[in-house]
């Protein structure tokens, strides 16, 4: 792969449509090796059985990758710009830098899907102007059309077959519009409405109702870390006031905070924390505890959804 086709932005931000091993091999190791040349870091974040292949192939140069397995560190995709990308990348800038990174994958779930064309989409934007390649391979094979064109909106350049080429429906505007999808919570779900005087009382009620439908006592922790963080940002930045729900879905723990906020940085939360930073850490822990987390915003206010495992 060259880079040939890509636009002035220093940032440069393909996709890569293989089908099967071969393609997938054929692909990623020369851009690897590309960037060794020019002794530029290099880094991949993908399904462990990707990073296998590529070991494989890159034989004694593999030991000059660094290596994260999507799976775990990028389950959520909201964790995946701060502590994967940003974590590499801001601490290599002598040079440029070269991530292969793999956040769709046959078996995302629906509620997880979404959050990762956002994520792909921000990904643009977190890294506009800085001297960075991130190569996002997508099987082809395994996916659907409509995940390869959501692959078509939030790259500015697809790779497919061998060839690279602008993408003619690349609009960050229209997916992030698109993802920005109303949640909707069940009706049964668990409901208290808290103000800066109830901030206590609805965290207890949170616990108590994921102790009930049994989350475990370290997740019960994640969680209460969780409800105090959304909570106090309702109070603080959400008009003072918000509405908490929390419900059992699958093997997950659901806690829904809703205010009448307005989310004005698309980023919120995926910034990465400096280690002497004072306030501004909350939305980033909500992230960093969740499996998953979903945002919703609009004219009438923002919804915080946090999905947590219940073991």
């Amino acid at each position: 792969m060259t880079d040939s086709a890509t636009l002035a932005e220093p940032f440069i931000h393909p996709a890569l449509f293989y089908r099967g091993d071969q393609e997938y091999v054929d692909g990623t190791v020369p851009f690897l090796l590309e960037g060794m040349a020019a002794a530029e870091p290099v880094a991949v974040a993908a399904p462990v059985e990707r990073l296998d292949l590529i070991r494989a192939e890159l034989g004694p140069a593999a030991a000059d990758v660094h290596y994260v397995d999507m799976t775990r560190a990028g389950r959520n995709p909201g964790r995946i710009i701060p502590s994967v990308l940003r974590s590499f990348a801001d601490s290599r800038t002598h040079s440029r830098v070269r991530i292969i990174g793999e956040p769709i994958w046959p078996g995302r779930t629906p509620a997880e899907y979404p959050a990762c064309v956002q994520h792909e989409a921000l990904i643009n934007v977190a890294f506009q102007g800085r001297e960075v390649t991130i190569l996002c391979p997508y099987d082809a094979r395994a996916l659907s059309a409509d995940v390869l064109a959501d692959a078509h909106a939030t790259h500015p350049v697809v790779i497919d077959g061998g060839r690279e080429r602008s993408s003619a429906d690349y609009g960050l505007d229209r997916a992030l519009t698109r993802c920005n999808e109303a949640l909707r919570h069940p009706p049964g779900a668990a409901t208290v409405h808290f103000d800066a005087d109830a901030l206590p009382t609805s965290r207890d009620f949170a616990l108590d109702e994921a102790r009930e439908r049994g989350m475990s006592p370290v997740r019960v922790q994640d969680l209460a870390l969780i409800v105090a963080e959304l909570t106090t940002n309702s109070v603080v930045h959400g008009g003072g006031s918000g509405t908490l729900r929390i419900w059992a879905e699958s093997e997950q723990i659901v806690c829904e905070v809703q205010d009448d906020g307005q989310l004005a940085d698309p980023l919120a939360g995926r910034h990465p924390v400096r280690p002497d930073q004072l306030g501004g850490r909350g939305l980033f822990l909500v992230h960093y505890l969740s499996d998953l987390v979903r945002v919703h915003t609009g004219e009438k206010g923002t919804t915080f959804r946090s999905y947590v495992a219940r073991t």
